[in-house]
């Protein structure tokens, strides 16, 4: 049984940093694709780093401040976030893949329960 369990998030200062990860099990990271998105109220889920076979990518409105990377290690994945803005503000989510495009929810097959990130003006 795949499962998702992300963590890290909480209140956050604009202008602060936060890290997230998300801890992997029943699946072996090191050959799926692993992202992150992120849902705030009313919006639609949205695409914001993947880290893929052929490469890392981020959504347009965090690059240059967040980094995803992977954690070997501990089966987990990493997303650094920096000079965060109140736009930031929203769940959290990471997922794995098989196959397709990263920015795209419907290539992940499996999901965490969320991670609240909210950030204060």
């Amino acid at each position: 049984q795949v499962q998702l369990v992300e963590s890290g998030g909480g209140l956050v200062q604009a202008g602060g940093s936060l890290r997230l990860s998300c801890a992997v099990s029943g699946r072996s990271i090191n050959t799926y694709g692993m992202g992150w998105f992120r849902q705030a109220p009313g919006k639609e889920r949205e695409f914001v780093a993947a880290t893929w076979w052929s490469g890392t990518f981020y959504g347009t409105s965090v690059k240059a401040r967040f980094t995803a990377s992977r954690d070997m290690a501990k089966n987990a994945v990493i997303l650094q976030m920096n000079s965060l803005k109140p736009e930031d503000t929203a769940v959290y989510y990471c997922g794995t893949s098989l196959r397709g495009s990263p920015s795209s929810a419907s290539s992940y097959d499996y999901w965490g329960q969320g991670t609240q990130v909210t950030v204060s003006s």
